[in-house]
């Protein structure tokens, strides 16, 4: 299954709002931090593999620049393990 242009903005929309980095307790919205759109992307890419494989794997694709870019991290690294949870519910609606 692949997502057309305007399914992936919609799902960017969505991910911008609900998910969020967790960093020192503070929580920064995917939307504020400008990552909902290639998260999107990388959800689109790998939505035939199901929804908790999608996951997992789009936010190890989506790598996070850290300091300035001189380091970058996964963002699996950066989200909570409940948020993960949403994300693939999120994309379980995309599957189902």
């Amino acid at each position: 299954m692949t997502l057309s242009s305007q399914e992936i903005q919609e799902l960017a929309k969505e991910l911008a709002d609900r998910l969020y980095l967790q960093i020192a307790g503070w929580h920064l919205y995917l939307g504020d931090a400008g990552l909902a759109e290639p998260l999107a992307i990388e959800c689109a890419a790998r939505l035939e593999l199901g929804a908790g494989v999608c996951a997992r794997q789009a936010l190890e694709a989506v790598q996070v620049p850290i300091g300035g870019g001189a380091t970058k991290l996964p963002l699996a690294r950066l989200v909570p393990a409940g948020q993960l949870q949403d994300l693939e519910e999120l994309l379980a609606e995309r599957t189902a």
